[in-house]
């Protein structure tokens, strides 16, 4: 890796100053495919507002030099929206012992390099300290097959994030609204969690 690029975890209002940074790295990434996020600066951080005001959520910092390149967030599921904690309530989950990855975020020129597995690794790391923690979890947009919107050469993470220790839960399945880029007006997006067990007692 570069000698120039380093990484840095930080948590709650030590989150605050980049999050401007942030808000502007997830409207950049989520355009692509298979978000397809048409975003504002101001919705996302009133967004990120939550990470802030969490004293156990974290973030995850990949800097180019003194420029931040990269980002990637986590917070306790239990400071998250109902929507979220909905399906695992019904499944037999409890919220307070799942630590929610929310999102990674890297510039293009910055993928292949490792980043996107230490971002993992530092969350992953936060959650273990708080010691409280049965399970790290993630979600993830469902896109069709035949999306028109689909690149050719599009490759999606799974393969990724099951070596990276992630089994996916199609039954854990909740919604997210936003404004896809080709769309007039926001629309509930399908969404499936990925879980990974902190404890070799977990359920």
């Amino acid at each position: 890796m570069n000698d120039s690029i380093s990484v840095r975890r930080l948590s709650g209002k030590a989150l605050e100053r980049y999050i401007p940074e942030l808000a502007r790295l997830r409207i950049e990434v989520f355009r692509d495919f298979p978000y397809l996020y048409d975003g504002s600066d101001d919705y996302e951080q009133k967004y990120l507002e939550t990470y802030v005001n969490s004293p156990d959520s974290v973030i995850v910092l990949a800097f180019d030099g003194d420029k931040v390149i990269g980002a990637s967030t986590g917070i306790p599921m239990e400071h998250e929206t109902a929507a979220f904690q909905k399906p695992f309530i019904e499944h037999g989950y409890d919220p307070r012992r799942v630590f929610y990855c929310g999102e990674s975020v890297l510039q293009k020129a910055y993928r292949g390099r490792g980043l996107y597995k230490r971002f993992f690794q530092g969350r992953e790391g936060h959650a273990r300290e708080l010691g409280r923690f049965d399970y790290c979890g993630f979600c993830a947009v469902q896109r069709p097959q035949d999306h028109p919107r689909r690149p050719a050469d599009y490759t999606p993470l799974d393969a990724i994030w099951t070596r990276f220790g992630y089994v996916k839960h199609p039954e854990l399945a909740t919604t997210f609204t936003w404004k896809d880029l080709d769309e007039d007006t926001q629309s509930p997006k399908p969404m499936a969690f990925w879980l990974k067990p902190l404890k070799d007692d977990a359920r």
